[in-house]
């Protein structure tokens, strides 16, 4: 079903929270048609990051419920940047009314790849021209997941800054909260 002419697109700032390979830079448009929202063409990229440090972090290390161990080398492997944001982003949201504003099935955003992929396109190619998408976190919908396109304007806008990994004393309290919070274990 095609997407109806008005998308609900909605002005967002930052900061965004994002995990990160340890040995890349954490402003990475991904082009590998492996998560949630990348082009199934491969022909731009797509960064992740969380609305906070919850949604971020739910969305790296916590996509097996069934798991109480949160691998500390898994932690180790990553680093928390800070997105901020020099514009507002145009987000198509996702979150709640905006599924049925756009005729979106929910099933399209949470469901299998071969869904939300094709989806991510559509906004992407929509007159509108969207910055990304705005959604809820897959396990747990308490939180919001941002999905950026690799346009110039977008690439030009997203300024990071290095938090660290988990694992630094600096985030003890952070890393405890974290795992409090999902009942989970290092």
């Amino acid at each position: 079903m095609p997407l109806d002419d008005e998308l609900p697109i909605r002005p967002v700032g930052g900061p965004w929270q994002r995990f990160h390979g340890a040995g890349f830079g954490s402003v990475y448009f991904g082009r590998k048609k492996k998560y949630r929202f990348d082009d199934p063409n491969g022909e731009y990229g797509v960064l992740y990051a969380g609305a906070d440090e919850y949604g971020a972090f739910v969305e790296t290390f916590l996509r097996n419920p069934e798991l109480r161990l949160v691998d500390r080398t898994e932690i180790r492997a990553r680093r928390l940047a800070e997105l901020e944001i020099a514009r507002r982003m145009r987000l198509v949201d996702l979150t709640g009314p905006g599924l049925q504003q756009a005729g979106i099935d929910p099933e399209r955003v949470t469901g299998d790849y071969s869904l939300s992929q094709p989806l991510s396109r559509e906004i992407y190619e929509h007159p509108a021209t969207p910055d990304g998408i705005l959604y809820r976190v897959k396990y747990d919908p308490s939180r919001i997941g941002v999905a950026l396109f690799e346009r110039r304007r977008t690439k030009n806008a997203v300024v990071p800054e290095d938090r660290g990994c988990l694992l630094d004393p600096h985030n003890d309290q952070l890393l405890a909260d974290l795992l409090q919070e999902y009942h989970k274990y290092i």
